[in-house]
């Protein structure tokens, strides 16, 4: 079912329009309750440190997860101390967790423990992100960067970036219920960055947001070499599985992309799909056969536990050319550049 629904959103198609009124219903409840923050008859509650939210306007995923951890890093690696705040969606426990490279994937979320395992960063998941913000600063960090949290308005942010799928765009470009927008295109004039993952080929990015197009950031997601599930073994170019017939599993937001950059480096694949953030048995990756798995890293997370020698993992890292990296670096720094504790 939900894939049947990514793929309606994404495509022109007269049939969401049954649901237009609920749509515009839905973008009026979001204009007025950001008017509502930006009159002050609702509170945002600052934190005391700057903060920088990662988030999209788009159903599915768009890249916001390796975003995070070369941003996490990049202002790490400039002498900050850097802290995560994350939902954890998904996970069983609904308390505040800080998350540990041992937690559980159960109570602290799939995508919270890649990007505490990747970066080192102090993490916390939290419903409540001013919560989760403000328990990072009590470990002592100098910036906290909020993922996917650009619709959490109750945190007062300092610097925002939109992640924007260049192939998939802003789809149907009609907001919830007819999605995939959870915000009018229009709400990217207020952040400070906007990021396009890939080649920006889809129609929508010409025909909706041509102004922001033109001042985009391209990022680009490079498939790392294949690791065991098992960690045991070196690591192996994706090269060295070409020529034979492989599974590959992906439960994450934008299955297809996975499988697409697979087939970009020449493997023949059996794709498996699953929806994001799916709690996998190992029935559902364990296959009559002797064909190597692949799957994603962030499926590897909750797979580890049942995985074996013919199981394994991509990893993917973010990449933006030189200009493009100091494009951004300068614009998020110049952002937290008030703060003259930052990083001191």
């Amino acid at each position: 079912m939900e894939q049947r629904l990514t793929e309606l959103w994404y495509r022109d198609s007269a049939r969401p329009l049954l649901l237009q009124p609920l749509s515009w219903l839905y973008a009026g409840v979001m204009q007025a309750r950001r008017g509502a923050y930006a009159r002050g008859w609702l509170r945002t509650c600052a934190v005391g440190k700057p903060v920088v939210v990662v988030g999209n306007l788009t159903v599915g995923g768009t890249g916001k997860t390796p975003l995070v951890i070369w941003l996490a890093r990049q202002l790490t690696d400039r002498g900050l101390k850097v802290g995560i705040v994350s939902r954890g969606y998904g996970r069983s426990v609904g308390a505040l967790r800080v998350v540990r490279s041992d937690s559980s994937w159960r109570e602290v979320g799939d995508e919270p423990l890649l990007v505490e395992r990747r970066t080192g960063c102090a993490t916390v998941v939290a419903r409540d992100r001013v919560a989760g913000a403000r328990a990072l600063i009590e470990q002592g960090v100098d910036v906290v960067i909020a993922d996917d949290g650009l619709q959490h308005l109750r945190l007062a942010r300092d610097c925002e970036i939109v992640v924007v799928d260049g192939v998939r765009g802003f789809g149907n470009g009609r907001v919830l219920p007819a999605v995939p927008l959870s915000e009018p295109v229009s709400r990217l004039d207020a952040a400070d960055a906007v990021v396009v993952n890939g080649v920006a080929e889809h129609a929508s990015l010409v025909r909706v947001a041509a102004p922001v197009n033109a001042r985009a950031l391209q990022m680009t997601l490079v498939a790392g070499e294949a690791r065991r599930l098992d960690g045991q073994g070196a690591p192996q170019p994706l090269e060295q599985f070409r020529g034979r017939r492989l599974h590959a599993v992906a439960g994450i937001g934008n299955a297809a992309r996975f499988f697409r950059e697979l087939r970009a480096r020449g493997l023949d694949i059996i794709e498996h799909p699953f929806p994001d953030h799916h709690a996998f048995a190992a029935g559902e990756v364990t296959f009559a056969d002797e064909l190597s798995v692949l799957m994603t890293e962030k499926d590897a997370v909750k797979c580890r536990a049942f995985g074996n020698p013919r199981h394994w993992y991509v990893p993917v890292a973010a990449e933006f050319s030189v200009a493009h990296t100091r494009e951004l670096l300068d614009r998020v720094v110049r952002k937290l550049g008030s703060f003259s504790s930052v990083g001191g």
